[in-house]
């Protein structure tokens, strides 16, 4: 199986996870909001009372990994929220691109 899997293969996955478990009842997009921002919080925490130098050199693998556990959380949220709503993420994505193209113009 190919590692890079696209936008619209893991949106599918999360949805067969969120399924498989019978969470769909629990992940309302009130729920699934405020999980985006919890996740999201947990993701800060890893940075707070860094300066920004240190929040830009991080060598530590464990660190690394936490991070990366905590995008994964955000976006897994964020994936499930769409889910919802029956939105495509890239789509969304790239609908929102650009309009930010649009109001903030590369020159």
């Amino acid at each position: 199986m190919n590692n890079k899997e696209n936008m619209v293969d893991l949106q599918r996955k999360v949805s067969r996870f969120v399924e498989e478990r019978d969470w769909k009842s629990s992940h309302t997009p009130k729920n699934l909001a405020m999980s985006i921002a919890i996740e999201s919080a947990e993701l800060m925490e890893i940075f707070q009372w860094k300066s920004n130098m240190e929040s830009e050199i991080v060598n530590d693998p464990r660190i690394l990994e936490h991070i990366g556990e905590e995008l994964a959380d955000v976006m897994i949220y964020c994936m499930s929220m769409a889910n919802h709503f029956g939105m495509e993420t890239d789509a969304i994505i790239n609908d929102k691109l650009k309009k930010n193209a649009v109001k903030y113009p590369a020159d």
